[in-house]
């Protein structure tokens, strides 16, 4: 169901945070992980809010929490954006649709960075696709908020830290606010 305000985002990582992540934390944990470390590093409230939001397709399909075991991807990144684009600002929206890119970016760009994702992000790159083309990374670098998808790419691969302490959702709200588009 599309989000009609922050209220809704807010109650699906209620009813569905709970739900594994594939990397022995929940959905919840990973978004306020994600949130937490590029908050620690500084980043400007853009990154921190698409590093909080850029999963939320996770969690509003149905297809259940190992789909990657069964050889299935559920293009989380596209129901993600589709369901907040009316709601958040562009680049809230892009960092979250790219970040899939985003990974498959990096296995292109960087030596090594393949090596260094988890065996659940690498089981999910295979499906998403594996590692770009020369060609697809010369479109991607197109995508006019691709640097901040690949900001939010590494926030992303950090937030899989069992039992790491961080700020509650409700403590993300303020920030998430400034991000709302004005209609919403």
């Amino acid at each position: 169901m599309k989000p009609k305000s922050l209220e809704d985002v807010f109650k699906t990582y209620q009813e569905h945070g709970h739900r594994a992540y594939g990397e022995s934390v929940t959905e919840l944990q990973h978004a306020l992980q994600s949130a937490a470390f590029a908050q620690q590093a500084g980043e400007p409230p853009v990154v921190v809010a698409g590093a909080l939001l850029h999963d939320y397709g996770h969690l509003c399909h149905n297809l259940g929490e190992d789909i990657a075991d069964h050889g299935v991807d559920a293009h989380h990144e596209d129901l993600g954006a589709k369901l907040l684009k009316n709601l958040f600002v562009n680049e809230i929206v892009d960092a979250g649709r790219l970040h899939v890119a985003a990974k498959r970016y990096l296995c292109w760009k960087e030596p090594g960075y393949r090596d260094d994702l988890s065996e659940a992000s690498q089981q999910s790159l295979a499906l998403q696709g594996g590692p770009m083309s020369d060609t697809e990374a010369q479109e991607f670098e197109r995508e006019p908020h691709y640097d901040l998808a690949v900001r939010v790419r590494r926030y992303d691969d950090m937030g899989k830290v069992v039992d790491m302490r961080t700020p509650d959702l409700e403590s993300f709200r303020p920030l998430l606010e400034g991000f709302l588009r004005k209609s919403a």
